[in-house]
């Protein structure tokens, strides 16, 4: 594991930045420069390809901008991402960032998330965050012992998905990382998949979560695929629906459970949205198909859902679903009250289900030495010393 601290001094700009908005939002911050409205169109279409195709640091690298113009939308707006404070490479090649965002008001003190880079062998992914903290309290989830201080802005958001490409040398022209760990050759993206499974609860942020999917997925711009983009509930029922027919992501289900009794404990919001609520709501789930399958995603605890006779119940319970069941197994954290699945019961587990039809990976955990597996994320000022961590990391 390697830590690199990156905080510098905090920026004093007041400008507001156009990188991570979307082009209504552009086009509404050029107007308050008093230019032509014909004129507006062209130079929110430019901006676009330069902040999210190439990847502009600044107004200066817009070649195709004339110079006054330059020179007036850098007098009054800025390409400000959320500021890296820490970024940490774990031994497998994750690598996490926490970053500071810009205060939003007077209280706001800037706060912080993580975002964790996944390195494959065929792809990349970035789990971004939604919320800083979560009111969900997800009893096996270390995130969810954070309180929550507010929702991301789509252009924090998007912000995440700019500062990795950026990090990465995943825009064209840019160089990437010399360590190997990044997926490189012509071509090759650095990071071709997004998933909504980092801090907090992303259909608790439905209109923010959707203006950034619709950024990310702009064919003139980031270009990601809305079937290489998940969103992960924990069973946010009422606002399922309106996710599919409005934006069309892929959906990801944090079910861990097949009865309402653990449901509830593992997952209090089962209290207001039990089971058989949440599975008919991704039954009318608009688009899905075999084609699209629903993912449901299962922690692996020892002793608590892991036996044979849960992994058959799941199976009912999916029944004529199109569903692929992804087994994560446990990923410790300081005071968890559980324990992973030994791994003889996890295949045995997985058996199960695949023998009935169903895909049913078992992920593999990745970046754990550095707290950026799946339900470790937290943000600073909660963490643990990077000793502490380092150790959790040997006991793996």
């Amino acid at each position: 594991m390697s830590l690199t601290n990156l905080s510098a001094a905090p920026t004093m700009t007041l400008q507001p930045s156009l990188a991570g908005m979307t082009r209504a939002e552009i086009g509404d911050a050029l107007r308050a420069l008093a230019l032509p409205e014909r004129e507006i169109r062209m130079r929110v279409s430019q901006i676009w390809h330069w902040v999210y195709f190439r990847g502009a640091r600044d107004f200066g690298e817009m070649l195709n901008v004339s110079k006054a113009m330059r020179t007036q939308l850098a007098d009054a707006f800025a390409l400000r991402l959320p500021e890296i404070v820490e970024e940490q490479i774990s031994v497998d090649g994750t690598r996490k960032w926490l970053l500071r965002l810009q205060p939003v008001d007077a209280f706001d003190k800037g706060a912080e998330v993580e975002c964790v880079y996944i390195p494959e062998s065929d792809r990349g992914t970035l789990c971004v965050s939604s919320q800083v903290g979560c009111t969900l309290n997800c009893s096996f989830c270390h995130t969810g012992t954070q309180r929550l201080v507010r929702n991301l802005t789509s252009a924090e958001i998007v912000g995440q998905l700019l500062v990795a490409r950026r990090r990465l040398g995943d825009f064209p022209g840019r160089e990437r990382p010399t360590d190997g760990l990044v997926p490189s050759g012509e071509g090759v993206r650095a990071v071709s998949n997004i998933v909504f499974m980092g801090m907090g609860e992303p259909l608790y942020n439905l209109d923010n979560v959707m203006a950034a999917v619709e950024i990310m997925a702009d064919g003139d711009g980031l270009a990601l695929s809305k079937r290489r983009i998940t969103v992960s509930t924990s069973g946010v029922v009422p606002q399922i629906e309106r996710l599919g027919a409005e934006c069309g992501p892929a959906l990801a289900i944090s079910l861990h459970a097949v009865r309402d009794g653990l449901r509830n404990e593992l997952v209090p919001l089962n209290r207001k949205y039990p089971i058989k609520e949440l599975l008919q709501a991704c039954r009318d789930y608009p688009g899905a198909s075999n084609a699209r399958r629903i993912t449901f995603e299962y922690v692996m605890l020892k002793g608590v859902n892991d036996s044979p006779a849960d992994a058959k119940e799941l199976v009912r319970l999916l029944k004529g679903l199109p569903a692929k069941i992804n087994l994560i197994p446990f990923n410790p954290w300081p005071g968890a009250p559980y324990e992973c699945s030994d791994w003889e019961t996890i295949e045995r587990f997985s058996d199960i289900v695949f023998n009935a039809g169903y895909a049913s990976p078992v992920r593999t955990p990745r970046g754990r030495d550095i707290l950026a597996a799946c339900g470790q994320l937290k943000s600073e000022t909660e963490k643990l010393r990077a000793s502490a961590r380092m150790a959790l990391g040997a006991a793996q």
